[in-house]
């Protein structure tokens, strides 16, 4: 078997060759992963600390600003640069639900220079790791874990989400990682809003292509595809832990209408 994988920012193709040494026949059979509008996952957390918070991510771990969008109920995203990914610290300014924590432990984002790892803790004791550029290949940023069953996990990112198998546990979108860091307890929520990181987000050229897709391929709903203004469309599903991943198409990255 030859497996060969062409890939650039916005697409790969795999092609599997399975030749027979006797007869010569060959079978090429080439599969089409998900479109990406760019190379890197955002991750998103809900806050109440509005200043603390900002002074954290932008001062201690020093992610430069983009700008503030207002997502409607009282909350507003504040929008960080990371690697090429999106830091969104959604600051609500009423009660959050009372949502179970999600299964998302840590945040390490690659930082150029650094010698060794930097362990750090956000206003509201979220995690997360300043690593050397290219620690356990770690270029971009990783989104560490904690599942139920990681044989689960490894189906539902390999298959249903088409993400590149990057060892044991790690899955690649990009330049970023999903890092199954541990096994232990999580419990399945079915609020995507609440205390501490909550989601992910990967950017696509075609939100309701990639969210029927991934539904046809075992994946299971976190929220039926939206329209905000002329600014984004998106979806949500959710992991076999119940943790929300939206599936977003964004005009500005895009080029076109929604």
């Amino acid at each position: 078997m030859i497996l060969r994988v062409d890939s650039n920012a916005s697409w790969k193709l795999i092609t599997f060759d399975l030749r027979r040494e006797r007869g010569f026949s060959a079978l090429r059979v080439t599969l089409a992963a998900m479109i990406l509008a760019k190379p890197h996952l955002d991750v998103g957390l809900f806050s109440n600390r509005r200043d603390e918070q900002l002074a954290f991510w932008q001062q201690t771990v020093g992610l430069p600003y983009d700008h503030m969008g207002k997502l409607g109920g009282g909350v507003q995203q504040h929008r960080h640069h990371m690697n090429g990914s999106i830091l969104k610290m959604n600051h609500a300014r009423g009660p959050l639900p009372d949502a179970a924590p999600s299964g998302i432990i840590g945040l390490e984002i690659a930082r150029e220079g650094l010698a060794a790892p930097l362990a750090l803790a956000d206003p509201d004791g979220n995690k997360v790791s300043l690593v050397p550029m290219g620690a356990q290949d770690v270029r971009g940023i990783a989104v560490r874990l904690r599942v139920n069953d990681p044989a689960t996990h490894d189906r539902f990112w390999t298959h249903a989400m088409q993400f590149e198998r990057a060892g044991e546990g790690r899955y690649r979108c990009g330049d970023s990682l999903i890092v199954v860091a541990e096994r232990g307890l999580v419990e399945r929520s079915t609020e995507w809003r609440g205390p501490g990181y909550r989601y992910t987000t990967v950017q696509v050229q075609d939100c309701l292509a990639e969210y029927e897709g991934i539904l046809a391929r075992g994946g299971t709903s976190g929220g039926a595809p939206r329209v905000l203004g002329d600014t984004v469309r998106f979806a949500f599903v959710c992991d076999p832990d119940g943790n929300h991943i939206e599936i977003s198409q964004r005009a500005s990255l895009t080029g076109g209408t929604l």
